[in-house]
């Protein structure tokens, strides 16, 4: 899978102790030794531009990967060759834990805008954890960060009206850039808005006008695809359907916003 040979160790310096992605993706890497040992295996490839893949769903699992840059979708192929999006990665996360127990990938990975990630081969990687408990450690937590993520978006998703369903994206994506170091209320949003109907299972349409009502009522800015989020308490509010003492109106808006949850997008 690796494009390219290991980098030399001085270049992987800078890649992770010197990162200011470091305790984003690898938390708990703590000595030197430990650093330096994973330093070694680490591969440092290419750029990737928009629309590649960084590899195919059920391709032989070999590595998992770290995001230095831009952002990568997941998403299972449909038998009529459409996609089915699993989710959205940003810098500093991690891509193909849930592959680790499998033979392939489950799902394909690819590149939404010009991108940089980070391999770590996972024999090299497997042989290092069991030299190295702390390793171990991390990589166990690692993989009970990312189901917790995934039962996350499960709860998003499940019996959630369309409303909230967005509203708890942008909630979701403001946090994570708030992790690493960037601001939480104004960021780019790199997925389209055909991804991310298809991400919250509804119409495109459906997406588009939520935007625009969200827009209307002062809780969102959106030019494109730069959002600033203008009332981060009232969208969390909807997000997490934590709106006490709603009138008879607004009780009536969520019936509606809940029958535009039946929107699927086709």
């Amino acid at each position: 899978m690796a494009e390219g040979g290991s980098a030399p160790l001085k270049q992987n310096r800078v890649a992770c102790n010197d990162c200011s992605l470091a305790q984003l993706c690898l938390p708990m890497v703590v000595d030197p030794v430990n650093l330096e040992a994973l330093e070694r295996i680490i591969k440092r490839r290419r750029p990737l531009k928009r629309g590649e893949h960084l590899f195919q769903m059920g391709a032989p699992f070999q590595s998992i990967y770290a995001v230095r840059s831009g952002s990568i979708k997941t998403y299972a192929p449909t038998e009529d060759g459409q996609e089915q999006v699993a989710g959205f990665h940003l810098p500093g996360e991690l891509i193909g834990l849930d592959a680790i127990q499998r033979d392939g990938y489950p799902v394909a990975a690819k590149v939404l805008e010009t991108t940089s990630v980070c391999e770590l081969p996972f024999a090299q990687l497997d042989t290092l954890c069991d030299r190295t408990p702390t390793l171990q450690r991390l990589l166990r937590g690692l993989l009970i960060k990312e189901l917790g993520h995934q039962q996350e978006m499960l709860m998003l998703l499940g019996k959630k009206s369309a409303e909230e369903r967005l509203a708890g994206l942008l909630v979701n994506l403001a946090s994570r850039y708030s992790e690493r170091g960037l601001s939480d209320c104004e960021f780019h949003l790199s997925m389209s808005r055909n991804d991310i109907a298809n991400y919250l299972g509804l119409a495109v349409e459906t997406v588009s006008r939520l935007f625009t009502r969200f827009q209307e009522e002062r809780l969102l800015f959106v030019q494109r695809k730069h959002v600033r989020i203008r009332d981060m308490t009232r969208l969390k509010a909807i997000a997490f359907h934590d709106r006490p003492g709603q009138d008879a109106r607004g009780r009536s808006e969520n019936r509606q916003s809940g029958a535009l949850a039946q929107d699927v997008s086709g």
